[in-house]
């Protein structure tokens, strides 16, 4: 696979994400829920990924469904942001899961994916890593040199092993870089076709067994390339349905509470939903940054309706670097970086 991966174009996206739309046992995501996402006007299409997380808690404790009980909702799970945005393309999601590397890709171009920022789900620290197996011998990201190196192309953790590599003097040619989802990345550790992997929880653990960890998320961010999981809402939704992303985000706020107030109810529900021990998903949620809804719609973060945080500086610095790295064809204007968030009635609707 080549170093430098294209950017596939708009219409090879569209047509992924109608093959996303027209069966769900399609490459990328899968539906565990037989209720119809077409015809009902009141519905919500939710994509998320399994991985330790408040949308986990919103999911297990059916918080949304009790919220909007006219509302017919369908959760989706994702493998990664690209198929995320493919999706948005084939306007088969209302509110999904997104990392702020992908939704930066979303929004640059001429063609921007009509979708909104409307809230931060974590912020990437331990969750997200960069390990290389013990039997190289490689100590630190300058060692991986010539060697080849996984990680989920188009996604948060691709562009903080870009910023990692880019740190300790490495381009991404002097690797060979290979574009594999979580799944495939453990196959081919256990294979020995790969030499080390950028990957996210709970792959990363496995990983980590059988290896060295080189980085980490929350040392990319120190270095000032912090990536964070988003969540964006279609604008379709937006136009037609603004309620019903208040009653999403009262929902999102809630599970962030309770991953105070009730860290082990938390713990059973993340745990059911990745069909992992207790103490698994304890381990896991505790690598990860949540912030609380107050911190959320901080001026530091999300922010409020008229006053964007610093989220807004955060996207526009991914979308320079992904274009100095040659990842996209140019970085996302200042404007279109504030016209991708919807703060519409922020903090207020939280309480």
């Amino acid at each position: 696979m080549s170093h430098a991966p294209h950017r596939p174009s708009r219409r090879q996206l569209l047509a992924g994400a109608l093959a996303v739309a027209a069966t769900a046992a399609v490459t990328g995501c899968s539906t565990d829920s037989s209720a119809s996402a077409s015809g009902a006007g009141k519905r919500l299409r939710i994509g998320y990924f399994a991985f330790p997380s408040g949308d986990l808690i919103v999911k297990n404790r059916k918080l949304l469904e009790k919220a909007l009980p006219d509302h017919t909702i369908t959760w989706i799970k994702f493998d990664s942001g690209a198929s995320v945005n493919q999706a948005f393309l084939g306007k088969s999601l209302d509110i999904a899961a997104l990392g702020s590397s992908p939704f930066a890709r979303g929004i640059s171009g001429p063609s921007p994916i009509p979708y909104k920022v409307a809230w931060i789900l974590d912020v990437a620290g331990e969750n997200e890593a960069l390990v290389a197996r013990k039997s190289t011998g490689v100590s630190d990201v300058a060692g991986l040199k010539g060697r080849t190196v996984a990680t989920p192309f188009a996604s948060t953790s691709h562009y903080s092993l870009l910023a990692a590599l880019d740190k300790a003097g490495l381009k991404p040619s002097d690797v060979k870089l290979i574009d594999l989802q979580p799944q495939a990345i453990l196959a081919a550790w256990q294979r020995g076709d790969i030499d080390a992997a950028y990957v996210w929880l709970p792959t990363l653990d496995e990983l980590r067994k059988t290896g060295k960890q080189l980085t980490s998320s929350k040392q990319v961010a120190g270095s000032g390339k912090p990536t964070l999981d988003l969540a964006v809402v279609s604008d379709e939704l937006i136009a037609r349905d603004p309620k019903a992303i208040d009653a999403w985000r009262k929902a999102e706020a809630e599970a962030l509470r309770l991953l105070r107030s009730d860290h082990e109810g938390a713990v059973k529900a993340v745990a059911a939903e990745l069909n992992i021990s207790a103490a698994d998903a304890r381990a896991q949620l505790a690598q990860g940054v949540f912030l609380t809804p107050e911190q959320v719609t901080s001026a530091d973060w999300l922010g409020t309706d008229g006053k964007p945080g610093k989220l807004l500086t955060y996207v526009g610095d991914t979308g320079r670097f992904l274009a100095g790295q040659k990842q996209i064809d140019a970085a996302p204007s200042a404007a279109s970086v504030e016209k991708a968030f919807y703060l519409k009635g922020l903090p207020d609707v939280l309480k």
